[in-house]
């Protein structure tokens, strides 16, 4: 769990670094032309792209180290419940690729 975990802040503080390289890019822009509604705009969509990633992908992490430690306990004591248990880290592996999804969607607009 602790691996993924890091991961998963790993990601968020990734996150955080392109809010920040945007913050500066967007404070240069605004003194050198002045045109400051378009690029606030575009700031603010890699912005909410870093949010979504760094979050689906902390909280992913946190949820397959749960799972996968109850998991693999299930299938310690009943290894015929093994697909039940995938079913349940594959949904939760899901959430970390819509949140990479919602974060393309919103580096492309």
């Amino acid at each position: 769990m602790r691996k993924l975990l890091t991961m998963g802040l790993m990601f968020a503080l990734l996150g955080l670094a392109i809010a920040a390289g945007v913050t500066s890019a967007y404070a240069a822009a605004v003194d050198e032309t002045g045109q400051e509604a378009e690029f606030a705009r575009i700031g603010l969509s890699k912005l909410g792209a870093g949010v979504a990633i760094g979050f689906a992908a902390l909280g992913a992490g946190i949820g397959l180290g749960t799972a996968s430690a109850a998991a693999i306990g299930v299938i310690a004591e009943k290894p015929e419940l093994f697909g039940r248990t995938i079913i349940y880290i594959v949904f939760v592996e899901a959430v970390a690729i819509y949140g990479l999804v919602i974060a393309l969607l919103l580096w492309m607009a």
